[in-house]
């Protein structure tokens, strides 16, 4: 039986088989760390796990769900982003609670995208992107993210490019793999674009309550409903990355658009989970801050571990990953990669992973415990 033309070009991800290697080394007796993935190593808070246990055990709520979510979810939501955005949305018809902000990429290209049709996507970025418009029959159009353009699209090249089949546009900051923070000034660039080329922006937006103390979203901006969709996720902000709790924000008529093939592909999220992300969203501003000092204590000795690998890199990022540029002398990321991997027993991330414009970068992840990052350290010492 041969596969769907749909799959031409479409690898297995990265992760998946590098994770599968790195479980052969362990079981053949070495004990890697593993710097690589950005899957949070701490819990939620307890009053989130209390939540789904007392929930749990009811008999009621085991039943198929609102493929719209739970009003008490959609609701939670609609006053977090005020709190922590000032953000306005409309709880019934602005929200759409999804399992996992992932399949939101997925749900978005199948929505919108025909054979043919093109999207913008960031060099480096997320590889999701890239394939879920691939696999929607879509057209990738890579637009390049570097230093030199502080991690922010070209305006002016893209407009001289053919733009007439673009349909979507790819955006995600605070960056990643990067940790580029954004300006109000770029998101009102983006919306300006946006408008004049009639291009729904697709804005990514997972890492904002990381190290930052400004989390911003592009909804901010006036107009921005008319030309945007936000997802958001609970998983990086409230170590839920294993719940599958996400979010897509956006005009009625968008929304509405999504739910349409959404609903099509599942039955809802179980209903105690909900509940339990509507109590961790209600958690303040002593959550963020409680988060942030075990992270930052965490990149000051990534830091450390970057120093002694001879990378360049700068100290303002924000997310749960610090980017890097390898020294002189590697052929790329993945030779660094390999070779940390082979010799130290600890593996960090190749940046090429996540495009061309990333083979001369690595990235780390800070989901490790100190413990770990201080023996990784001491590993690459010797």
């Amino acid at each position: 039986m041969k596969t769907s033309k749909r799959l031409k070009g479409i690898g297995e991800y990265y992760f998946s088989h590098k994770l599968r290697e790195i479980e052969q080394l362990r079981n053949s007796g070495k004990d890697i760390i593993n710097l690589g993935i950005g899957s949070p190593d701490l819990p939620p808070h307890p009053d989130v796990i209390k939540i789904l246990q007392e929930e749990s055990v009811r008999p009621s709520v085991h039943a198929y769900q609102s493929y719209k979510g739970s009003p008490i979810l959609r609701k939670a939501i609609s006053e977090w982003y005020k709190e922590a955005y000032n953000v306005l949305l409309d709880a019934d018809n602005e929200i759409l609670p999804l399992m996992g902000s992932k399949e939101g990429i997925m749900h978005i290209c199948m929505t919108y995208l025909n054979n043919g049709d093109k999207v913008l996507v960031p060099d480096p970025g997320y590889p999701t992107y890239s394939s879920a418009v691939k696999l929607a029959g879509g057209v990738c159009v890579d637009y390049k993210l570097n230093e030199k353009n502080n991690y922010e699209p070209d305006f002016k090249s893209l407009e001289k490019t053919k733009l007439k089949k673009v349909k979507l546009m790819f955006v995600n900051y605070p960056q990643m793999p990067t940790g580029k923070l954004p300006s109000k000034e770029l998101f009102i660039d983006l919306i300006k674009f946006a408008k004049k080329h009639d291009i729904l922006i697709v804005h990514d937006n997972p890492y904002s309550f990381i190290l930052n103390n400004e989390p911003k979203s592009i909804l901010e901006i006036d107009g921005a409903k008319d030309y945007v969709l936000e997802l958001n996720s609970l998983s990086k902000s409230h170590n839920m990355a294993g719940w599958r709790v996400g979010v897509l924000c956006g005009a009625k008529e968008r929304i509405a658009d999504v739910l349409r093939f959404k609903s099509n592909m599942d039955s809802g999220m179980f209903l105690p989970v909900q509940l339990a992300a509507a109590k961790a969203l209600t958690l303040g501003k002593d959550w963020y801050d409680s988060l942030n000092k075990v992270y930052r204590y965490r990149r000051e000795k990534v830091f450390e571990l970057l120093e002694l690998l001879g990378c360049s890199f700068s100290k303002d990022q924000a997310g749960l990953f610090v980017w890097a540029g390898i020294p002189k002398g590697y052929k790329d990321s993945y030779q660094l990669s390999d070779e940390v991997l082979y010799e130290s027993d600890v593996f960090i991330t190749p940046g090429g992973i996540f495009g061309n414009q990333g083979k001369k970068y690595i990235r780390i992840s800070l989901c490790s415990t100190e413990e770990r990052i201080l023996e990784a350290i001491q590993r690459i010492k010797k």
